[in-house]
Order: C-alpha cells, then structure tokens, then sequence
C-alpha cells in the first residue's frame, strides 16, 4: 500500500517497489547512556557553574529593602459643613482616591522635597558626582568644565535614582499603602521611606492649606465686584422709585393707601346719600299723605316740636273745655280757635324746616359722593400707571435681591475657606515605621546561588553532550547516504535522424530528478460518506444545468468541514505560489483507472472549490473518453469545432454554466496535438478575461503524448487519482514513471474509495 507518512518518490528502473528509510529517532535510553558517558564533564560543569554563581554574587552590590505603611483614608474629618471636594462613599470611587494618592507620594514634589531634606543631591549612590582626576588636574590650571546650572543637574540625578529607589504598592480591599524603599546602606533605606511618608503628610497638609488660600484669594477677587454690582442695582431700584412715586412703607405705598381710603369714603358717601334720601322720600310721603307731620321720627325727637306738640294739645284741651262752656261767637272761644290753629301752623312750619334741611343734606351727600367719585377715578388712573412702572420695579428688585443673595454666598463662602486654611480634614497618617533592615533582599543566600549555578551548569553539559552527539552521528551517517545515492547515468546520443512525425502515443523523454528535490503530496480520501448520488437525466430537462442532479456521485451539501474539503483546500493553497504573477492558476488531474472516475473526482474537486467561493472553469481535456461532455453536452451540440471552442469577446462561448459556480468547457474532438494546443488556448483566454479563480483540467488520459506532456508544463500542480479497487502503490507507481520530470508538479493524492463506475445504469435513461 501506499506509504501516508512519506514522500512519494521516484519508482526505481525495473519495477521495484521502493525503499522507505525510516527516519532516525531517540530513545530515552541512549539519552541517559549518553549522559552518564558524559557525567564527569557534566558534573565538572555543574561544579564550575555554582562556583561562577557564587562569585557573581559575592560582586553584586546588596540592597537593603525598608517598608512604612501609612493608612490613608479618603473620607476626610468633617470639620466644616461644606468641603472644597466632595467626598466619594462609592467603593470603586474610595479605592480610586486611595491609589491617586499612593501615586502622589511618588511625584516630582515629594521626591525633590524628600531629596532637599536629606541631602540626596550629594549622595554618591543617588547620582552625587565629586570630581574626578581629571577635574582636579582642570581645576589645577584654572579650567573648569562648564556645567549648565550643576545645582539643577545634581538634583535631577537625584530624582532620577530615587524614583528608581522607590516603590509604592496598595494593599487589596484595604486603605493601606506600603512605600519600599531599596539602599545599599540599610540605616539609609530606613531613613528615606521615613522622610517620604513624612514628607507626604507634610505635603498633603500644605496642598490643602494652598486650595483653600487660592479659593479665598478667588472668592475675595470676586467679593469687590459682587459689591459694585450690588450697590449699582440698589441705586438703580432707588432712583427708579423716587421718578415714579414709589413711596410708602415696607409693605404698602402712599398711592395703594390712599386709594383704599379713598374707596372706603366713597363707600360711607354712598350710604350717607341714601340715608338722607330715605329721609327726604319718608318726609315728602308724610306730607302728601296729610298725615300728622309731627309723626316724622325726626320730629318726634326734636324738643321744639315736642314743646310745641304740648302746647297745640293744651290749647286743644282748652278748646275743648271752653267750646262745652261757652257759645261758638263767644270771643274767649274764638280766641282759644285761634291760638290751636296758630300751634298747628308753627308746628307745620317747624316739620318743613326738617323737610327743607333733610332736602340740603341730601344734595350735599350727593355732592360729596360725586366729588369722591372724581377723586376715585383719578386716583386709579394713576393706580394703573404705578401698576405698569411696578413691571421695571420687580424687575430692578429681583436683580437687586439676586445680587445680594450672591453676594452674601460668596462672603459667607469666602469667610469659610479662610478659615480651613489653618484646618487640616485629612485622616492620612503613619501606621508602621520603617526599621533598618536586617538582611539584604538582593543579591539571594549564597546557597541558593550556588543551587542555581549547579542546576543551570549541568543543564547545559547535558545539552552541550547531547548536541555534540547528534551531530557526530549525522557527520558518520553522511558518507554511507552519499556511498548509496544513485548516480543518474547521462542519455545516450543516437546515431538516427529524428524523424518529422512521431506516433501521437509516443511519450517524450523527460530528465529525471533526485527523490530528495520531490515535495510530498497531501494525500485525500474520497469516501462514500462525502458524497450523495442522485438519478440521472433530470439535468437535460430544461433551464441552467445543476452537477449534483446527473447521476453521479457528488459532494454532499450541508458538510462543509469534511477532511476531503480541508485536503483540497490544502492542495490549492500552493498554485498560486507556483503560478505566475497575476495569473489565474491551472490545475491538471491525472489518474489511473476508467476515465468516468478520474472525471467525478475531478468533479467534486471543482465542487470543493466552489463550495469556498471561487469561480471555476473545469476543461473536459480527455479528447478520447470525455466522459464529462457526454454527460453535459447540450442537445445538439455533441462535438464542439476548435473555433468557436472558447472564444472571449468576438464569438459565443461554448462553456455551460452550471448553478453551482462552475463552467463547465467540453471536449474537442481532435487529435493529441490540437486538442491540446486548443486547451492552452483556452487558458489563455481564461487568463486573459480574469473572471475565474481557478481552472481545473479533467486529463489528459494515460498513456500520455508529447502533446499531452505541454499540458502539464501550463499547469501550476496535478493530482494524481488512485482507485482504490486497484492497487495503490501500483498505480502510484505508474503515474510518477509517467510523469518524469513533471512529478515535481504532484501536489495531492486522492485515493478514490468509491463505487466504481464501469457499467452505466438503465435506469438513468427512464429520466432523460
């Protein structure tokens, strides 16, 4: 059978199956005879290496790691009703002030200050430079290099090392921050993660006190201009008042006063008039009814008419007496007549005296109502005037009362912040001190040196042993490989004249290659499980043609992750690297076995194309079986001339375009020689229009021509068919002693495991 896992190579002269060397393993057994060959060196090596570790480490420069911890907490003392900033309850907000700070005690302020306090600048491990030999001898002679503000320099230097020096790191879920700081002196570490917590607070402390100064410096800039603007508007309302005659009290104004006054007395008027009205109306009633006009209620209460009544009732009464007593013509009676008569008269006039008052009281209310009236309207056509000045008055007053309201926020507010400038609301403070160091934390013990070095030295013996041992096996295995290579013997010349004509099943000789230059070939399988197999005829009923309804078996659809899909996609991966530049490439398969099942595997290799999206064009090139053109010709269209085979722009095409991305060309029927020069032709074209992705040619057909040997120089790769009820490597066999030259093109193999294919169905023709 065919070897899977190795390249198919050269058939050797005579027939002989080939010899498969297999390639050369290593065991763990030799591994550890090889080692234990080598342990001396080994050991030695392991030896040397601890030894070259602990040296390394007695030269490195120890460094001594001291810790401060400082507890930093975002929720501030609440030492004033309103902060400058607002404070975060949020726990992702409290976990971002905590690590803003932590980022704060490494910035450029902290470290120079820290670096100011303890003379860092001058420390030699933290960039202090002192002069050199040089310098001095400079220095000797009155010649100094010139140093751009050394001061500046040293202090730069400084800061430079020591954000190297420093590390700061929060602890998970928690307020705490440790500051690690690295020195070569312990004494020296300790001091500086000391003075950078402490320099820290000092630092967080003045930040506060230098926000709130620069809010109160703000709000006192603004406090003056606040002021102007609220003296302007209080000016403004006030003049606007005295041009308008706004004056009163707090709450009401004189006109607002006065018309209300004004309006009460009109209402009394009113009243009074009716009341004298009603007087007059009961006075003149009483005197047109010839009633007792002594009976008016204000005669009664008059003393005069009271008096007078009492008279005129003791004349009467006299009258009365007299008239029993004495005659009417006496004169006593006559006399007595006369006197009743002159009290009535009296009284009479004394009730038109009321009459007369009541009638001059009456047109006096009147007149005074009527002046009141006058008044009234005055008084609210200049009420209605007030009234639309009062507009611009409200809006002189909001403006006045929004001044002053802001005003007094700002000074309130100014007076705040002046005083949290000697406050200090922050709860950050030092929870651990750090202590000089007691051991160093770089370079490690000595023994765990020495372990490292030993480890990492017999490591590399080993691989240094392993190495050199392969090595030496391949420089022995070199020369018995180039004593068995065989040796290409060269052509023969001939003494014969080459004829014009050669037989067209002559193949031509092709020069061969070396089994080592070959690539191997991706192997496939067409399985029955790949494919679907359906009735025959249905794609000469009409309409555009369909590949998977002609009877054979053709890929299924609905797998598109099959292993035969993921091989062709493979093998088409390398034409394009082979074809030429902007060319579409060409693919031949060749095959062994009936012609109808090379052509249906060539079939469903342009249907796995397809099926990624590419555009096909599959060339019948078997120009004796073609077996896919008598299943695709159209009606009357069996044979197809060379002219109008192919043609792009002048001339009808004869491709049959199918539904399923793939145009299919027939056949021609020719000789070896022009079907195969038509082919190239067609290629050419094909190329030339640049509307496929992809052509695949079904053939030629064994045994091959010399005109069939110029397809295979058009192709970028060929892959070979080898029927699986045939022997495999056989057939292999066959193709590579057939292709020559050419095999170095063989990028796949399908071994074709279907049903084959030799008699064709007669059930398939009920449906044509």
């Amino acid at each position: 059978m065919l070897a899977y896992d190795q390249p198919i190579s050269e058939a050797r002269s005579g027939g002989a199956q080939p010899a498969l060397r297999t390639p050369a393993g290593f065991s763990v057994l030799e591994l550890g005879r090889l080692l234990w060959r080598r342990r001396i060196a080994i050991v030695g090596a392991a030896l040397i290496g601890a030894c070259a570790a602990v040296a390394i480490g007695k030269g490195l420069s120890p460094k001594y790691l001291a810790t401060a911890q400082l507890y930093v907490d975002p929720r501030e003392l609440q030492l004033v009703d309103r902060e400058l900033t607002p404070r975060s309850q949020d726990v992702s907000g409290l976990s971002m002030v905590v690590e803003s700070q932590a980022r704060l005690i490494t910035s450029n302020n902290v470290l120079l200050q820290v670096i100011h306090n303890t003379n860092l600048d001058r420390d030699p491990e933290f960039g202090g430079v002192s002069k050199n030999i040089f310098g001095v001898l400079l220095g000797l002679f009155g010649l100094e290099i010139p140093v751009a503000d050394p001061t500046k320099v040293e202090q730069m230097s400084a800061l430079d090392a020591l954000n190297r020096h420093v590390a700061v790191k929060k602890t998970d879920r928690s307020f705490i921050v440790d500051i690690d700081v690295w020195s070569r002196d312990p004494a020296k570490a300790a001091m500086i993660a000391n003075a950078l917590a402490q320099t820290y607070l000092t630092e967080s402390r003045n930040s506060q006190a230098t926000a709130a100064r620069r809010a109160t410096t703000d709000l006192s800039g603004r406090l003056m201009e606040l002021k102007d603007r609220l003296r302007k508007a209080e000016n403004a309302l006030a003049i606007y008042k005295a041009q308008n005659n706004f004056v009163g009290t707090q709450d009401t104004l004189i006109s607002d006063q006065q018309l209300s006054a004004s309006n009460q007395r009109l209402a009394a008027a009113r009243a009074a008039t009716l009341d004298a009205q009603a007087k007059y109306d009961q006075i003149v009633a009483s005197r047109r009814a010839a009633t007792d006009n002594g009976a008016i209620p204000e005669a009664l209460q008059s003393p005069t008419i009271a008096n007078l009544r009492s008279q005129y009732a003791e004349a009467r009464k006299r009258y009365a007496e007299l008239a029993g007593e004495l005659g009417p013509l006496h004169p006593s009676l006559r006399q007595m007549e006369k006197q009743v008569e002159d009290l009535r008269r009296t009284v009479n006039e004394e009730v038109d005296r009321y009459a007369t008052s009541a009638n001059n009281d009456l047109t006096r209310a009147r007149d005074y109502e009527a002046s009141l009236n006058k008044a009234l309207d005055v008084q609210k056509d200049q009420s209605v005037q007030m009234s639309q000045a009062a507009v611009r008055l409200r809006e002189l007053e909001r403006d006045v009362e929004a001044s002053r309201d802001v005003y007094q926020a700002f000074l309130k507010r100014s007076r705040e912040t002046e005083e949290q400038e000697s406050l200090n609301t922050s709860s950050a403070r030092i929870i651990g001190e750090a202590t000089v160091p007691q051991r160093r934390s770089f370079p490690p013990a000595m023994s765990l040196l020495a372990m490292v070095g030993f480890m990492f030295g017999a490591l590399a013996a080993a691989a240094w042993a392993v190495i050199a041992g392969q090595l030496s096996a391949e420089t022995e295995s070199s020369p018995a490989q180039s004593a068995t290579r065989p040796v290409a013997s060269p052509p023969k010349p001939s003494s014969e004249k080459p004829s014009s004509e050669k037989p067209p099943s002559a193949p031509s000789p092709r020069p061969q290659v070396a089994p080592a230059s070959i690539e191997k070939p991706l192997i496939a399988r067409l399985q029955e499980s790949d494919v679907v197999r359906t009735l025959g005829g249905i794609l000469a009923s009409g309409g555009i043609p369909d590949v998977t309804r002609m009877g054979w078996p053709t890929l299924r659809a609905g797998f598109p992750l099959t292993t035969f899909l993921n091989t062709m996609r493979d093998v088409r991966a390398p034409l394009a690297q082979r074809s030429p530049a902007n060319a579409t490439p060409v693919m031949a398969v060749i095959g062994t076995g009936a012609a109808k099942d090379r052509s249906i595997a060539a079939l469903n290799i342009a249907l796995a194309a397809a099926r990624d999206g590419a555009k096909v064009l599959l060339i019948d090139a078997d120009h004796a079986a073609h077996a896919l053109s008598s299943k695709l010709n159209r009606p009357g269209t069996s044979e197809a001339s060379r002219i109008n085979w192919l043609s792009v722009g002048t001339k009808a095409s004869r491709t049959i375009e199918t539904t399923n991305g793939i145009s299919v060309l027939p056949a021609i029927t020719a000789s070896d020689a022009k079907s195969s020069e038509a082919v190239q032709k067609v290629i050419a074209q094909a190329r030339a229009a640049g509307g496929y992705d992809l052509v695949i040619l079904d053939g030629p057909a064994m045994p091959w021509s010399a005109a069939d040997g110029k397809l295979f120089d058009v192709a970028a790769g060929l892959v070979a068919i080898l029927p699986a009820s045939l022997d495999i490597n056989d057939s292999m066999e066959k193709i590579i002693t057939a292709l020559g030259g050419a095999q170095r093109k063989l990028v796949g193999v399908v071994v074709n495991e279907l049903q084959p294919a030799t008699v064709e169905r007669q059930r398939d023709k009920q449906y044509a």
